[in-house]
């Protein structure tokens, strides 16, 4: 098959080119969240921000308007060892979100979460879905949060069939 991103497919680009789009384009959200653990909540998100050309000022102030949209502004300057697992996941949420990609690519985005906490963050989702026209390709084995998308498909046995 193909992949296209922008009308353009990807398997047909240079690595550069690849790179610019995933840095430009696409956000992700692995399950595990590898943030860098030398840099704080804030720092984490400003750095994507940083290597798109975005001013450290414009960068800062998406980073908290992002951390205080999932209930983490008092936790900014905290380095991930001092964050609950919880509290990551949506630091890497907010990272995946910081240049405001067109498309979001998320492993299981509230599996660490508790139900109050994750739906927080899936209705923060939600508004950027239909504000922002982003799309969200999410893989979860949460059947309620699953059931609240607008198309589900699921992986039966290698075959993907809609619902």
């Amino acid at each position: 098959g193909e992949v296209l991103i922008g009308g353009r497919d990807i398997s047909r680009v240079d690595a550069e080119a690849l790179a610019r789009i995933r840095n430009e384009t696409v956000g992700f959200v692995f399950q595990f969240h590898h943030l860098l653990r030398e840099f704080t909540a804030l720092e984490n998100i400003v750095l994507p921000q940083l290597a798109n050309g975005v001013s450290q000022r414009a960068a800062e102030a998406r980073g908290a308007e992002l951390l205080a949209l999932v209930g983490l502004k008092d936790r900014a300057a905290h380095r991930p060892a001092a964050l609950s697992g919880g509290e990551q996941q949506r630091v890497a949420f907010c990272r995946a979100l910081a240049n405001s990609p067109r498309i979001l690519l998320a492993d299981e985005p509230t599996g660490n979460l508790d139900p109050a906490t994750s739906d927080q963050v899936f209705e923060v989702l939600m508004r950027l879905v239909s504000e922002t026209g982003l799309s969200a390709l999410i893989a979860t084995h949460n059947l309620e949060l699953a059931s609240r998308m607008d198309r589900v498909l699921h992986l039966e046995e290698g075959v993907l069939r809609q619902s």
